[in-house]
């Protein structure tokens, strides 16, 4: 069981997802980041900085007018918070938005050093098909192995 283990993590496969959950987690914190930190905030600016985390309807118990979501939370309240759902979609769009631009520019990178490279290396000569044969050395052949037959 120990070798089949040891022979399971030597596979290239394995290790190269453990080598992209690792890039990921770390990537996942740049990313999260940059909306937070840079793209949420311009975003506040043309919302008038409105922020729909603290929306919610309190379904059973009893919170402040004014609590916020952790507060109505914290009090044991039943809480419908859809401003946080709001805020994840919100977050996530950004998030599709800037991978996807993310993975467009790496394609691109790539596409161009594909394309300098292709042009860097000498086009081979595909070798010249055959002329066809002549209808007398068709003819001849048919003849040949008419004759063999026989």
């Amino acid at each position: 069981m120990l070798k089949e283990f040891r022979d399971f993590i030597a596979r290239g496969n394995v290790m190269d997802m453990a080598v992209g959950i690792i890039v990921g987690a770390a990537f996942t914190a740049i990313v999260s980041s940059l909306v937070a930190d840079l793209i949420n905030p311009i975003i506040g600016l043309f919302t008038g900085g409105v922020d729909f985390t603290n929306n919610y309807f309190v379904l059973s118990g009893e919170v402040p007018a004014d609590a916020s979501l952790t507060a109505a939370r914290d009090s044991g309240a039943s809480v419908f918070a859809y401003g946080s759902f709001i805020m994840a979609i919100i977050n996530f769009l950004i998030i599709a938005w800037v991978v996807f631009m993310l993975v467009k520019g790496v394609n691109k990178v790539k596409d161009s050093a594909l394309r300098k490279e292709a042009e860097a290396a000498p086009a081979a000569a595909e070798p010249a098909a055959p002329p066809p044969p002549s209808p007398e050395a068709l003819l001849t052949e048919i003849r040949d192995l008419l004759a063999a037959r026989a």
